[in-house]
């Protein structure tokens, strides 16, 4: 949805290769210049041209959950964002987008998506320490989809549901309460 916006030619985005497959993706995504990430492997050459694109003034759109979630709900993150981060030297925007998750249906019943995009404040992670890399990476990635998950409502929280460093987010931005 983003990806294909005509206003912003300064977007891009890690897409799994898997996705170039399907016809229709493809088409839709190639409008936007997008990384196409293996993700069977660490893909550090996706990660270097990603890093790249952002540090020429690119907007870099990732799923920090590594894939697409189907049941419209927030699925458990995926470390490795805060290492993209550290490296191109840049904040983080969470956006929580809610409706894409019958998006096609609708489309194909010629009925228009009810989509809502939200966007919260930048934010920036701790540099990764050499000492605990592990657990500093899973607790940036626990960060960042909490960060997500402020800008849902409850039902579309999914494996970040009842964490209460949601809340915090909430009360410390100013977010309205979705509930």
């Amino acid at each position: 949805i983003l990806l294909t916006n005509p206003v912003r030619s300064d977007m891009s985005a890690l897409v799994a290769k898997e996705y170039n497959g399907n016809l229709f993706f493809r088409v839709i995504v190639q409008a936007a210049d997008v990384i196409w990430l293996d993700r069977s492997k660490a893909d550090f050459s996706a990660f270097r041209l990603a890093v790249e694109k952002i540090k020429e003034g690119r907007v870099m759109g990732i799923a920090p959950e590594g894939t697409r979630s189907h049941v419209g709900q927030l699925l458990e993150g995926k470390p490795g964002i805060q290492l993209l981060t550290s490296r191109a030297e840049v904040p983080i925007v969470p956006v929580g987008i809610t409706g894409s998750e019958d998006m096609m249906k609708r489309i194909l019943a010629f009925q228009k998506p009810d989509i809502t995009v939200r966007f919260g404040k930048a934010f920036t992670l701790p540099p990764i320490p050499r000492e605990n890399r592990d657990e500093s990476m899973q607790q940036a990635t626990t960060e960042v989809m909490c960060q997500i998950a402020a800008l849902l409502p409850e039902r579309y929280r999914g494996f970040y549901k009842g964490y209460p460093r949601v809340d915090e987010i909430i009360r410390e931005n100013g977010y309205p309460d979705l509930g």
